[in-house]
């Protein structure tokens, strides 16, 4: 067991972190983007503090009905419990942004009337063709401050013509401003590099960069975990946390999350949900496991943690900067080990739901009738345990042992410097053998047909690969004789018989 330091940052009692995973329902997530979410639930967990799920949904064009359900199997099926959220509430809700309005128009008017917002009332069309004129001329597009610059005069005569407007935020023209993040230290940005970036719609809902700030200010959160794209937005947010007199809480932009191609991991390059691997049969607790390596290291050698154990040795200074690459093969390697040390009669569990399943869904063929006798199947899973990779492959590395009719190719019964003549003569003399044990075990099986073998003057190869194919249509199978000990002597010998009539 690996010793583990349990020393939790910033975690007195009196002033425990609250940290929060706050997507927006304008997609379904990837299993990449669950990793961040991960490492603010097992700091929450390892320092004694909150881990709260909150509702980004002010986007309401773009939000994907049944994501707000898919974000919250996620977490369930992870094993991430929630301690304040939409469906369990809490003393900071409500925890749907939509629901939130009043206090975002609250304090976008605070802002109006310090000086640090103003009226924009641009239109589309404006800004559109400002944009273009910007590219042409090989300027960075962004918002030229028109409307920063207005009278009273001028604000009154166009709001009495019924314009409509938004509230965006006066950044400084002058000077810099000092992000600090726990990770890469203090960054340093030119305020005349930045825009005035919308703070309140024309539907009086806020976009990110007010919302998610008042959110996390009321909801006293303490630390800030979030993609490092967030980077360059996080001078804004410095400057609307001093508009407003608040403390700025602990930021941590963590790497992102890439694919072996080096690409930043994304739902357009096809990168799987949680749910494509549950479907799959992949172990929640392996995908816990693999997403808390992407980008955090207790070591440099330790990769298998439990649970309790990730907990116990998760700390944020352990977060790495550089990006954590996504590897499908290493997490399919880790799913088979989480497997094979499950018990036998979880694994049975776990895995006949998937067995049993639609043929069409992954399961076992329709001609097998459903539910499965568990007594036959512990015995067949006890022979595939060391083999199987994910719980969803069962259905076909095991098909064999449930179905009446197997096909195969002749060329695959026939083995190396043999021919069908004498294959098939092997069959036969496999066949009277076996037909004369008395008991059906396999050490039996082993003992007599390794002595067949000596008789005939061939390989082990030779007869054993031909039997394997005979009675079960595969090249690879699990060991041999203990795979006909559970088959039973009459599948294996009508499937020989059927064999021996294939060969002529």
């Amino acid at each position: 067991m690996t010793q583990i330091d349990n020393h939790a940052e910033g975690s007195d009692a009196t002033n425990a972190p609250r940290l929060r995973f706050a997507p927006s329902p304008t997609g379904f997530l990837h299993i990449g983007a669950f990793r961040t979410a991960l490492f603010s639930w097992l700091y929450a967990r390892h320092s004694g503090g909150k881990f709260i799920l909150r509702i980004e949904d002010t986007d309401l064009a773009r939000t994907v009905e049944g994501a707000v359900e898919d974000f919250t199997d996620g977490l369930r099926w992870l094993g991430m419990d929630v301690d304040e959220g939409p469906d369990i509430g809490g003393p900071y809700g409500p925890y749907y942004q939509v629901q939130r309005k009043a206090l975002y128009q609250q304090y976008a008017n605070q802002l109006l009337e310090s000086g640090h917002a103003y009226r924009c009332y641009c239109t589309p069309e404006r800004l559109d063709a400002m944009r273009k004129e910007q590219i042409a001329n090989k300027l960075p597009p962004r918002y030229d401050r028109h409307c920063r610059y207005l009278s009273p005069e001028e604000r009154a005569t166009i709001e009495a013509s019924g314009a409509t407007w938004v509230v965006r935020f006066a950044m400084p023209l002058e000077g810099e401003t000092v992000v600090h993040d726990e990770l890469h230290g203090d960054m340093v940005f030119k305020n005349s590099d930045i825009d005035d970036t919308v703070i309140m719609k024309t539907n009086g809902l806020a976009p990110y960069h007010l919302a998610h700030l008042v959110d996390d200010h009321l909801m006293k959160i303490t630390h800030v975990l979030r993609g490092e794209e967030w980077i360059s937005s996080a001078p804004r947010h410095v400057q609307i946390y001093q508009a407003l007199g608040w403390p700025v809480p602990l930021f941590y932009h963590v790497p992102n999350v890439l694919g072996k191609d080096k690409k930043k991991l994304s739902k357009r390059r096809n990168a799987p949900s949680w749910s494509d691997y549950k479907k799959q049969g992949y172990l929640p607790e392996a995908v816990f496991n693999f997403l808390a390596l992407l980008g955090w290291a207790y070591d440099d050698k330790t990769e298998i943690f439990t649970q309790d154990e990730l907990i116990k040795a998760f700390t944020l200074k352990k977060i790495g900067i550089s990006s954590g690459i996504y590897d499908p093969d290493k997490l399919l390697w880790m799913n088979g080990l989480y497997i094979r040390n499950l018990p036998l009669a979880e694994l049975v569990e776990r895995t006949i739901p998937y067995m049993e399943l639609a043929e069409d869904e992954g399961g076992l063929p329709a001609s097998i009738v459903r539910p499965l006798d568990r007594a036959y199947t512990t015995r067949v899973l006890a022979l595939e345990h060391e083999r199987l990779k994910t719980l969803g492959e069962a259905a076909h590395v095991v098909s064999f042992f449930y179905e009446k009719e197997i096909d195969y190719s002749l060329d695959i019964l026939i083995q190396k410097k043999m021919d069908a003549a004498s294959t098939r003569e092997a069959l036969l003399q496999t066949r009277t053998l076996l037909n004369s044990l008395s008991t059906w075990e396999h050490s039996i099986l082993e003992a007599q047909l390794r002595e067949l073998v000596t008789k005939l003057g061939l390989k082990n190869g030779q007869v054993f690969g031909t039997i394997r194919t005979a009675v079960s249509g595969r090249t690879a199978t699990p060991p041999l004789f203990e795979m006909m000990e559970v088959l039973g002597r009459d599948v294996c010998m009508q499937r020989i018989d059927q064999a021996i009539a294939r060969l002529g």
